[in-house]
């Protein structure tokens, strides 16, 4: 059984690669970046990803998506430090097999291992349980409306990084990331009635100074940033 393990501490994957070694059928290959997960996946084809979505480069969720246009049958287990609903949610609908946090013991990560492996399905318990509950108790989170593309974009944001280093990391052209971070039509156009509806999200009830509705992006990236977001603190072009 070949595994790639990819993340960005030498220190986390020294550990699953000792864990690992109850695994008598295991050839553990490593990665530390999103980019060098790609062209390990490529040259080595794994059996199994175990994925961190933190990296320097792309984020998880991102390279969930390319695996899966690489090879459609990919089998990959999340192994990351979020386990609220969202980013669990989001790796399972962008094509993870099996997502565990970083608090798992050894034991139910070995058997997450050979699931996900075996071409079966694996949720740790306890993020299962609250994904259950989050479902009937949680109101909406405004994070819930955006796409993978959509909260990859979010985290090179806050990380930083302005357009052109974002479209260079995705992939893209400019114009389409910087499409992504401008308000749609709809919005522009029902601005004063989304204004005065309280029940609207305040991303999309806000007029900035450029006279246009900010992307929720940008608004969100703000928030997290903990300070005001504009297109020009973000390096984003005004609307024209």
């Amino acid at each position: 059984m070949k595994i790639l393990i990819v993340d960005d501490h030498p220190i986390v994957r020294a550990g699953l690669r000792r864990l690992l070694a109850a695994e008598p059928t295991a050839e553990v290959a490593e990665a530390a970046s999103g980019k060098e997960a790609l062209s390990a996946f490529r040259v080595g084809r794994p059996d199994l990803v175990i994925l961190d979505l933190n990296l320097p480069d792309l984020g998880g969720l991102e390279i969930i998506a390319r695996l899966k246009i690489i090879d459609p049958e990919a089998r990959i287990l999340v192994l990351s430090m979020h386990d609220d609903h969202i980013h669990v949610t989001r790796a399972l609908q962008t094509g993870a097999a099996g997502y565990v946090s970083k608090t798992i013991p050894p034991e139910e990560l070995l058997e997450a291992i050979r699931r996900v492996a075996a071409g079966r399905t694996y949720v740790e318990h306890e993020i299962a349980e609250e994904l259950v509950f989050s479902s009937i108790r949680t109101p909406p989170h405004p994070l819930e409306d955006l796409s993978s593309r959509d909260l990859e974009i979010l985290r090179l944001l806050t990380k930083g990084r302005n357009l052109a280093q974002i479209a260079d990391a995705l992939g893209i052209g400019y114009k389409t990331a910087a499409k992504q971070l401008q308000p749609n039509q709809s919005q522009a156009a029902g601005g004063e009635h989304r204004r005065s509806d309280p029940n609207r999200h305040p991303a999309r009830s806000r007029r900035s100074r450029y006279g246009t509705f900010p992307s929720p992006l940008i608004l969100l990236a703000g928030q997290l940033l903990q300070e005001p977001a504009t297109p020009a603190a973000l390096s984003i072009p005004p609307s024209k």
